[in-house]
């Protein structure tokens, strides 16, 4: 019996080794489902992440269409203003070109475009009369 009590010590480092290499194993394959679960929620995460960046970007690109166009309409509006400025002061130059010609041609003695058309006007009904008068002192005579 004394040999029973002796148990042989390399089979119970045997055993001691077996379950410290279970353990190891049940260690690595805790840690290898771990990284595959991180793996997964990285991956759901930046799903995520990616589809909140596309949002922020839409968000971002029409605020600035807004300022853009508003920045836009804001030239548009100015040149019409600058373009009705030039236009007024435009005719105003014509006007007073008009004018100034008009009374340096009159100084000279050279009638305007429209009084030539009043004058002939003017001596087409003198022929008209001179005409009709003509016949009254013709008839009288006759």
């Amino acid at each position: 019996m004394a040999e029973n009590q002796d148990e042989d010590p390399s089979a119970e480092t045997s055993h001691e080794q077996q379950q410290l290499a279970n353990r190891i194993k049940d260690s690595a394959r805790q840690i290898w489902l771990a990284g595959l679960g991180a793996y997964t929620k990285a991956e759901e995460d930046a799903g995520r992440f990616f589809e909140r960046l596309v949002k922020e970007g839409e968000d971002i690109e029409e605020r600035t269409r807004g300022v853009v166009n508003r920045q836009v309409k804001a030239v548009e509006d100015s040149v019409d203003g600058v373009r009705e400025r030039a236009s007024g002061t435009w005719n105003r130059l014509e006007s007073v070109f008009d004018e100034r010609v008009s009374r340096a041609l009159e100084r000279l003695g050279i009638p305007m475009p429209g009084r030539v058309r009043e004058l002939e006007q003017q001596v087409q009904e003198l022929r008209s009369e001179v005409e009709r008068l003509r016949s009254k002192v013709d008839q009288r005579n006759d």
